[in-house]
């Protein structure tokens, strides 16, 4: 097992090339590919939730190991289910024990050929695919939006389109609006039509140019460094930010407003990717209260924020951090305690701090094979040096470059483990091509 040890620096100023975003790289390959898989999106995440999706395309083989990628998961059932051959979708034992029965349910009534090779309502499947009718669907609007995502993509290949009727409360409701506007960027029409149904008219995607965007969820742990350094003039820039961006997780901007660090861009023009320069405001709230229903990625990022800055919170919303990488909300009580705060848990939804504190055990912090555990608890560094953090390299699945840039922005490192290069072990990764990445062969796609 490696452990990282970090040293933070004194001072922060430093440009960061952030990651491109892999909600928006991971939906683009899906359309790319339904699309016929002529023009390949330009700045696509190196991430290892989009590797295997860029793999799975390359290849298509009889069996597609998506590993811990939860969307490529989602995302691969519905494209599979419609693209010529028989394959089985398969993931690492945690995924085998996350749910994905409620898509599958969907994908049957529209026609498609699903089986469960192993638990009924888990992975791994066995998907053959076919030409679907589509039609009208209802489903829970309180599930991962990822399921209505996935659909969604794919209502356009549609013979009747696709008309998805929600139910109950709509969680993640940006990443829907996302998937949407993406859809529209290549010629589908697909919209709400009211507050609870969107319709897919059967209108095949046009092939076009697309650059993805930067990752908004990678900023949130910089502007967490900025909230958390000692430093009062801490200054990072980060590159290929959108002003107006529709990933659901740019509110971080916003949130972090509270807690004393302003946004400043580099241009007034919305839509346009460009360098974002985040400072110190000096104001700050004295409690947070926040409902992350529509950005659930954030709540690690501003638990650990308002534990480091002394600042109460109540974060409702969190329903679906149970069913995450790992159970996000008994693993931060878990790391919580390790440095002396005690975050009590209410409703399997919500969490908590009162300000009540408790004898720091300083173990390193466990990681349980999820990316943001490790992403967010990094700045910590910056409120107790030395820090320790295990199993690091998870990082690579939504920011491989992640040791590197702190690296780059002055961090220390101590490395526990029979690897001696920091950067390679948490980013080093073989150059991949893009080109022949497979297309639908199934013609009526």
């Amino acid at each position: 097992m490696t452990t990282y040890k970090l040293t933070a620096p004194q001072r922060l100023d430093t440009t960061i090339e952030l990651p491109a975003s892999k909600s928006i790289s991971n939906r683009a390959l899906i359309i790319y590919a339904l699309s016929g898989g002529q023009i390949l999106p330009e700045n696509v995440s190196d991430c290892d939730d989009t590797e295997v999706i860029v793999e799975a395309l390359r290849h298509m083989p009889a069996e597609i190991n998506i590993k811990a990628a939860g969307t490529a998961m989602r995302f691969m059932t519905a494209y599979l289910s419609l693209t010529g051959g028989t394959h089985v979708l398969t993931g690492t034992e945690r995924m085998k024990h996350r749910p994905i029965g409620t898509l599958v349910d969907a994908l049957l009534k529209l026609g498609a050929d699903i089986e469960y090779a192993g638990e009924p309502g888990f992975p791994p499947l066995r998907i053959t695919g076919k030409p679907l009718q589509g039609g009208e669907l209802e489903m829970a609007g309180s599930i991962s939006s990822q399921y209505i995502s996935a659909l969604l993509l794919i209502g356009p290949m549609l013979e009747r389109g696709l008309t998805l009727h929600l139910t109950g409360d709509i969680i993640s409701r940006p990443y829907i609006d996302l998937t949407l506007w993406m859809m529209g960027e290549f010629g589908a029409h697909a919209e709400w039509i009211s507050a609870d149904t969107i319709a897919v008219d059967p209108k095949p995607y046009q092939p076009r140019e697309y650059f993805i965007e930067n990752d908004w969820s990678g900023a949130s742990y910089w502007y967490e460094m900025v909230a958390l350094s000692n430093d009062p003039d801490a200054t990072v820039r980060l590159t290929g930010l959108t002003d107006g961006s529709k990933q659901g997780d740019s509110v971080t901007r916003y949130i972090f407003s509270l807690l004393g660090v302003k946004t400043v861009f580099q241009t007034k023009k919305q839509g346009v990717p460009q360098t974002v320069t985040i400072k110190r405001n000096g104001r700050c709230v004295p409690r947070l209260e926040y409902d992350f229903v529509n950005s659930p990625d954030l709540a690690q990022t501003f638990v650990v924020t308002c534990l480091a800055k002394g600042v109460p919170f109540h974060f409702k919303g969190l329903a679906t951090l149970k069913i995450k990488e790992t159970d996000r909300i008994e693993a931060m009580k878990r790391e919580a305690r390790k440095l002396g705060y005690v975050v009590e848990s209410r409703n399997d939804s919500e969490l908590l701090w009162n300000g009540e504190r408790c004898e720091p055990t300083n173990e390193p912090i466990d990681t349980y094979e999820d990316h943001r555990m490790a992403l967010a608890f990094a700045p910590y560094a910056f409120k107790q040096q030395g820090l320790a953090i295990n199993n690091p390299q998870v990082v690579s699945k939504s920011y491989p470059k992640f040791w590197e840039n702190l690296e780059e922005a002055g961090f220390k490192f101590t490395v526990d483990s029979l690897s001696s290069c920091v950067p390679a072990v948490a980013s080093g990764k073989a150059e991949r091509t893009d080109d022949n990445l497979a297309s639908p062969s199934d013609p009526s796609v």
